[in-house]
């Protein structure tokens, strides 16, 4: 790590439990994030300033002034710029020694299968059951740490899948893919806007702590947030062991 690193990184540095170790872990790490919107925002920007080395920015959709209100990593001269190319401009910006990959796709079957095994943490910032879940699968079948948010109106929900534990639970253990949710978008039930950021700050507060190995994660915990009332609350959660997605994984 030459001085200018040193430099820009000397606030993770001083930390105790991060140290330089912790620094060069989280430089070397490789973080894919699915979905550059109110949660991917956040995500790529914290993610970049503390120097991921290598950061793959997955979405198919276009920036629109209807994002402006959240989407922090956009703003209105990038309306019509796809979201991961404007993302990534603000990253760069942000910090020019960092890798990023802007891939203009949704985040089907076979594009997983290509990008898992080369990464070493998974953000899940989706905005639907059908992503959330391939994204699920992938983790589980190449062993993958999974840090999934969602958030809707004034609430949000976060957790961390790593199936790397044995007794971790994994996305769809919570939310079994045979049964039918009612999909709720911000196009359709709104959303307040610092909701996003918390939850995609909290998602990539997890992956760092991933990353530099340092502390506890949320694996396990489901933390609910309840904006209204600005209140947090954790629920326990269980592996399945009849899950159809990680249920027949070995101990």
């Amino acid at each position: 790590m030459d001085d200018q690193a040193l430099l820009r990184y000397s606030r993770h540095i001083l930390l105790e439990e991060f140290g330089i170790d912790g620094q060069e872990r989280v430089s070397a790490a490789h973080a894919l994030v699915i979905g550059a919107g109110g949660l991917g925002s956040p995500v790529a920007l914290y993610l970049a300033g503390a120097g991921v080395g290598r950061i793959t920015l997955v979405d198919d959709d276009v920036v629109d002034v209807t994002n402006l209100q959240r989407q922090i990593a956009h703003n209105t001269a990038r309306v019509g710029m796809p979201k991961v190319e404007s993302a990534a401009v603000a990253m760069r910006a942000l910090n020019p020694d960092i890798e990023v990959r802007a891939i203009r796709a949704r985040a089907d079957g076979p594009l997983l299968e290509a990008l898992l095994p080369d990464v070493d943490v998974v953000l899940d910032c989706s905005d639907n059951f059908d992503t959330r879940h391939r994204v699920n699968a992938a983790c589980v079948a190449h062993r993958k740490p999974l840090v999934a948010g969602a958030a809707i109106r004034f609430d949000g929900q976060l957790s961390v899948y790593d199936v790397r534990q044995p007794d971790s639970p994994c996305y769809a253990c919570l939310f079994p893919p045979d049964v039918a949710f009612e999909e709720t978008r911000c196009a359709v039930m709104g959303v307040f806007s610092p909701v996003v950021g918390t939850l995609g700050t909290l998602q990539a507060h997890e992956a760092l702590k991933l990353v530099a190995d340092i502390g506890g994660t949320l694996t396990g915990r489901l933390l609910m947030f309840d904006g209204r009332n600005s209140r947090f609350d954790t629920l326990q959660v269980r592996r399945d062991p009849q899950c159809p997605v990680c249920g027949g994984r070995g101990h």
